[in-house]
């Protein structure tokens, strides 16, 4: 096996910007893309292969083909024929809805599927970007309801400029929206759940409202309150600094500017890379070669023992495998 380069899926919608189709460099004269699914195993929107013999294939077909060498004996096991993480970037050109996705229990109850716990890195942000991210104070779930239906959701829930750089962990069960200027990186389990709890009463070409899911909503969320929602760590050049590491993913960031090695051969898992500034040449164990730019995501197979990253200037990676 090699590592792996996949088509983007494109999403255009109604609230998508003008930033993913430069960040990526594509030659395209789609407008308006929301998010550009970089590694997908959702049903109906399978990654397709760009790269190598397996050129052409699905994400689905690839892990029933390789399987253990693909994605690693304990994640097989676990996850079966379903590849257990979604690569995203998102771009937001106006606020997107107020949301809570269900956890493994409560999806697998209600849809038969995974949860959704996720991590969002900023890429970019306009000037005055927001997130919103959990409670800022206590409410119970009739509060909760009485506040989505009198338009007052928004004034519990605690609000953070963003900039460049900055991390957010969402456990399933989190109350969260991308606001207008958001530019990210979205990793997160394999699951396209989403219960809409708030969308400012706008309304659809015909004029309705967008569909609300308030009752499931309320049983999906978590109502604790943090001090801080954020994830803080120290930016540290020329070695990984581990962002989130939870029972779905762990993430790190290389900021670089000099090679580094990287040791797999204790890892039970793939390695996703995920480029979010720069370029970088990247070589294996089995010497294989693969040139790396800014909106690119490339797949190592559970079989790669050692990868080494050389960057071209300065590069900016997100690491992250289960």
């Amino acid at each position: 096996m090699y590592p792996l380069k996949f088509e983007p899926i494109l999403k255009q919608i109604i609230w998508g910007g003008d930033k993913i189709v430069p960040f990526k460099n594509l030659h395209t004269d789609i407008t308006g893309v929301g998010e550009s699914w970089e590694l997908s195993d959702v049903e109906g929107s399978e990654s397709i292969v760009a790269n190598g013999p397996d050129k052409g294939l699905n994400l689905t077909q690839l892990v029933r083909r390789y399987r253990e060498e693909l994605v690693g004996e304990a994640n097989y096991t676990r996850f079966g024929n379903k590849f257990p993480l979604l690569i995203k970037f998102i771009d937001a050109k106006q606020d997107l809805s107020i949301q809570v996705h269900p956890t493994d229990e409560l999806a697998k109850k209600r849809h038969n599927s995974f949860g959704k716990t996720e991590m969002w890195y900023v890429i970019d942000a306009d000037k005055g970007a927001k997130l919103r991210s959990g409670f800022s104070e206590e409410i119970t779930s009739k509060e909760y309801k009485e506040r989505v239906h009198n338009n007052t959701i928004t004034d519990v829930l605690q609000e953070y400029e963003i900039h460049p750089g900055d991390v957010f962990f969402l456990p399933a069960g989190r109350v969260h929206s991308i606001g207008a200027g958001a530019f990210i990186a979205e990793i997160q389990q394999t699951s396209d759940i989403t219960y809409r709890i708030y969308d400012f009463n706008r309304t659809d070409a015909q004029g309705n409202k967008h569909e609300l899911h308030t009752e499931l909503a309320r049983e999906a969320i978590n109502y604790e309150v943090l001090d801080d929602y954020r994830t803080q760590y120290e930016p540290v050049l020329n070695e990984p600094v581990e962002l989130v590491a939870c029972p779905y993913f762990t993430t790190s960031l290389y900021d670089m500017t000099e090679e580094i090695s990287c040791d797999y051969s204790e890892l039970d898992s793939f390695v996703i890379f995920i480029c979010v500034e720069g370029a970088c040449n990247l070589n294996d164990d089995q010497g294989n070669q693969l040139t790396m730019k800014a909106g690119e995501t490339v797949l190592f197979p559970a079989l790669t023992q050692n990868v080494t990253i050389n960057p071209e200037g300065t590069v900016k990676l997100l690491e992250t495998y289960v």
